[in-house]
């Protein structure tokens, strides 16, 4: 599995410091770059391409919105998340204007910037739980457009599909379950069916819709 490669910028050491503990712990993430302003941010990530570019609103030279708006232009690869100590609604679709694909509050758990980095690498909007509420129902990044109502899922076939929507593996399921990774293969596929979801993105999505992402599992 090719890791999803991260860029920090931040400016309070207290901050990268436990970022970077946390993303080091994990296999499919890898961390390769640091900053701490937004010049030097806008530099690393352009030379590097990380998948995701982790970056605080809050910066000594010029704001993470407008790091934002340059990454946009400069080096529209890096899929944006914005890490923020703001839970005003009316900052959150200006960051989405300027090109963020994730918007999460510093007083979050570690939990959800790892589902916020797997979501937003997916290609899907990824807001903060605390923030959803707060922001427009009407981005259609967070809404599956189309459900199929094939029927109600069995509780293991929902248990499944939440893990699977949380990002663990078929294998790691399989152990949690003690059952083999063919019948969890088994039970996403009739969940996926009867809830008309057609790839990993779609099973996220409906994940979010659910608040299965919300919480730690």
């Amino acid at each position: 599995m090719t890791p999803i490669r991260i860029a920090l910028v931040d400016d309070h050491p207290v901050v990268l410091a436990g970022i970077r503990a946390l993303l080091l712990g994990v296999p499919d993430i890898e961390l390769v770059s640091e900053a701490n302003t937004g010049a030097a941010g806008l530099k690393a990530i352009c030379e590097c391409s990380p998948d995701i570019a982790v970056i605080d609103l809050s910066l000594p030279d010029f704001s993470g919105m407008e790091l934002a708006r340059r990454l946009s232009k400069r080096c529209p690869e890096a899929k944006i998340i914005a890490l923020t100590v703001h839970e005003d609604r009316a900052y959150v679709h200006p960051v989405l204007d300027a090109g963020a694909r994730g918007y999460l509050l510093k007083r979050s758990a570690g939990d959800e910037l790892l589902r916020a980095i797997r979501v937003v690498n997916l290609g899907i909007l990824y807001l903060d739980p605390a923030i959803a509420e707060k922001a427009s129902t009407k981005v259609p990044e967070l809404v599956l457009a189309s459900e199929n109502d094939g029927g109600e899922l069995s509780p293991r076939e929902e248990d499944v599909l939440k893990l699977v929507s949380q990002g663990f593996s078929n294998k790691q399921i399989a152990g949690k379950f003690e059952i083999s990774v063919k019948s969890v293969e088994t039970y996403k596929a009739r969940a996926s069916e009867k809830k008309g979801l057609r790839s990993r993105a779609d099973i996220v999505r409906y994940g979010i819709k659910q608040g299965w992402l919300a919480t730690p599992n």
